[in-house]
């Protein structure tokens, strides 16, 4: 399957589980292709037939967006270089959980959430050590005894009743020796923390000189700006000291282009997804006479070069970008 078909197929599977789903990110850099929300859950998706083309840079980079979004990032994919995914079984790139196409239907549509994780050495599976603790102790069975019946020692036992992760080879011994399960599923929605926390989210990159001057205008209206390296915006700002936060903002700048105009209208359908006002800067010379496309504020430099009161920056930007929907 072509990666435009499997693209295509993602996006129908998403709609068909009635998320909210962002035009396709056709522009470059881009860390994503899709921006997805069905209620809270909001996901970020990469797609690619194979996932072993998901590099470190943008891995980090759609965690940091995770960060700043409150949004999951998730590769969906067909293979490795070595080996076709399998369905069921959550992989990871890079601290991005990975999954088979059928593993997204399974959790989206029929709502069946995988059980097993692919880590170093195999496949495991979340299991309940309390449970374990609990069954072992009601048969009056010692740790040794559990140990020897799993063809482990009696502290990989221990480990397992405090919390450690199984095989899936162990995991099913146990539901034999038992007769009841004790796996629990990935939770794929929080982004896999059972694999994902041991590998800290990246720091954000150094802004790039080219952005320093827009950044300087965000920060003096009040925002802490998150610069970005691959996404079609080039920041997210977040509103710094104020409770409630009124809103998040997705920025981008350079001379207004058709091209500038295309992002412009993609930054707009991001921002419908994920709930955040999206504004684009430009030079005075090419600002168009619309104030917005598509529901994404177009500011000129001109109307804030100068302006150090940071209500009426944030005002030029609320009054021309669209309303973060709740719905």
């Amino acid at each position: 399957m072509s990666r435009e078909a499997l693209l295509g197929n993602v996006t129908a599977m998403l709609e068909d589980a009635e998320f909210l789903v962002s035009e396709r990110c056709a522009v470059r850099p881009k860390s994503f292709d899709l921006a997805a929300r069905r209620g809270e859950d909001l996901l970020l998706v990469k797609v690619l037939g194979n996932v072993d083309a998901f590099d470190g840079p943008t891995g980090a980079e759609m965690r940091r967006l995770g960060r700043y979004l409150s949004a999951t990032p998730l590769v969906v994919g067909l293979r490795t270089r070595d080996e076709d995914l399998k369905p069921g079984v959550v992989y990871f790139r890079h601290g991005v959980p990975a999954i088979h196409p059928d593993t997204l239907f399974d959790l989206l549509v029929e709502g069946v959430p995988p059980l097993i994780y692919a880590a170093p050495g195999g496949l495991y599976v979340n299991i309940d050590g309390s449970l374990v603790h609990e069954e072992r102790s009601e048969r009056g069975w010692s740790l040794g005894r559990l140990a020897e019946e799993l063809g482990v020692s009696r502290r990989t036992v221990a480990k397992y009743e405090d919390g450690m992760n199984a095989s899936v080879e162990v995991a099913v011994k146990l539901e034999d020796l038992f007769d009841r399960p004790f796996s629990g599923p990935v939770d794929v929605f929080e982004g896999a923390p059972e694999v994902r926390d041991a590998d800290p989210t990246p720091e954000a990159p150094a802004a790039d000189p080219d952005d320093e001057h827009v950044h300087a205008v965000l920060a003096r209206a009040g925002f802490v700006v998150h610069p970005t390296e691959r996404a079609p915006f080039t920041a997210v700002s977040e509103e710094a000291d104020r409770a409630p936060v009124e809103f998040t903002l997705l920025s981008g700048h350079s001379t207004f282009t058709e091209t500038a105009r295309k992002r412009a209208r993609l930054m707009a359908s991001i921002g419908r997804v994920t709930r955040t006002r999206a504004v684009y800067f430009t030079d005075d010379d090419s600002k168009p006479r619309d104030e917005s496309v598509d529901g994404t504020a177009i500011v000129s430099y001109g109307e804030v070069d100068d302006e150090d009161d940071p209500e009426r920056i944030r005002d030029l930007i609320r009054d021309r970008s669209e309303e973060p929907q709740e719905a």
